[in-house]
């Protein structure tokens, strides 16, 4: 579903399969190189038999599709607004679909990221970081400038870095909306306490560059499985997150202002803080960005719906990677390294075995250890798995995967439908 205001570029968007591939896009055969993104899009070319040279990593098309589904949904249901992490992706042809699926904005965290997000017209974005550059608040003060439309608010959470916003903007033809941000102890950024939180957002009505529109904070720093200790600190932060809005409240610009917390593992526990009862009207805004692709690791064993919330997400990330060497009778070498797969939050994780002649059948084994361009596969005595094969694996923390892709294929089983661009 598409809102009524145009909120991507649609074009800028459908022009990047006029973009032609060439040596620069890694895994791509080399029979298309001159051909456009589009047009290999539409040969419909397989994985093993049309000249893809691995390692890849592709992205299956129906497990996308059922995520961006399933969290429109979800969100829906619970009266939650989303602005997803586009940092997840950096994939204007995502952002396009997580748009058309009823996403209320997109969330960034830095000037970089944003002169993407507007390359290709994206209208409302929350830069979920303090904004401090003076080159960055220039740039940003020129696009509100320039277009009426364009919706932008980021985080203060020091009265310091108020002042420093406002030194750096002066008198801009319009103010930067900002958002008090509220940490706690032993989290990230964000004001510790309701009364450090309360002197920043003070602070930011004061300012003439500036206007107070809400209450941010990031439950996800403070917690990292989902024990019920875990579970009980972030209600506990959700808790004094809620007093604060309440403590504030006299101090908003706007008569409804945005409540936004929510990463991809708490993201129920917010969205029940975020829409109980208010004695005002509130625009409550989820970040969770990682659902689009959900993962193999780190996602899968602390997402809500996994935990129950909901309808479980799919993993559509996989690595494909060839066997190169097997020097010992319980080894396998393989060609994937740090340089082609996330292995911060979890190493990968062998999941099916193709052999040469096209056959596939379950994996074993486990990813010990990755170097730089190899992958160490520990495998049972008497595995079958022999040198040529290719082993399918699952990926933990999607957000470490596409910065290593420029060139994305889309599958359905072995065929690419599409192709996805990344820029980072």
């Amino acid at each position: 579903m598409r809102s009524e205001t145009v909120d991507i570029d649609h074009d800028a968007v459908a022009a990047i399969r006029h973009e032609r591939l060439d040596w620069r896009f890694k895994g791509m055969p080399a029979s298309a190189f001159g051909a456009t993104i589009g047009e290999v899009a539409d040969r419909r070319l397989d994985l093993f038999a049309d000249g893809f040279v691995g390692p890849l990593v592709v992205l299956d098309a129906a497990a996308l599709e059922h995520n961006l589904t399933t969290m429109a949904t979800w969100c829906a249901e619970h009266g939650v607004l989303l602005a997803p992490h586009g940092k997840t992706t950096m994939a204007p042809q995502l952002f396009a679909r997580q748009l058309d699926h009823g996403a209320w904005g997109l969330s960034a965290a830095n000037t970089s990221q944003l002169r993407v997000y507007r390359a290709f017209g994206v209208r409302r974005v929350l830069l979920s970081n303090q904004l401090l550059d003076p080159a960055g608040l220039a740039w940003v003060a020129a696009e509100l400038a320039a277009d009426p439309s364009f919706e932008f608010t980021c985080w203060v959470d020091s009265v310091a870095g108020v002042e420093r916003m406002t030194e750096a903007l002066g008198s801009p033809r319009r103010p930067v909306d900002v958002l008090v941000e509220l940490g706690a102890p032993g989290g990230r950024t964000g004001a510790r306490d309701a009364g450090t939180a309360l002197e920043v957002a003070r602070a930011a009505v004061r300012s003439p560059a500036l206007r107070l529109v809400g209450v941010s904070g990031y439950e996800g720093a403070l917690a990292h499985d989902a024990s019920a200790p875990s579970l009980a600190k972030v209600d506990g932060y959700l808790g004094d997150f809620r007093e604060f809005v309440v403590a504030a409240r006299e101090l908003f610009e706007v008569d409804e202002p945005i409540l936004t917390a929510g990463g991809s593992a708490y993201f129920d526990q917010v969205a029940a803080a975020l829409t109980g009862p208010w004695p005002f009207p509130v625009r409550p805004v989820l970040r969770s960005g990682a659902y689009v692709t959900h993962d193999d690791g780190f996602y899968r064993g602390i997402s809500p719906f996994g935990r129950g919330a909901g309808e479980p997400l799919r993993p559509a990330l996989r690595a494909w990677a060839q066997v190169v060497s097997r020097p010992e009778p319980e080894l396998a070498l393989l060609t994937m390294g740090k340089r082609d797969v996330s292995f911060d939050e979890g190493l990968p994780e062998p999941q099916v075995v193709r052999g040469r002649d096209g056959a596939e059948r379950p994996a074993d084994g486990a990813v010990t250890a990755l170097n730089d361009q190899h992958a160490f596969l520990r495998l049972p005595a008497g595995s079958a798995v022999e040198v040529g094969d290719w082993v399918g694996f699952g990926l933990s923390h999607p957000c470490t995967v596409f910065d290593k892709w420029q060139l994305l294929p889309v599958v359905d089983g072995t065929t690419v439908v599409d192709l996805v661009r990344t820029y980072f």
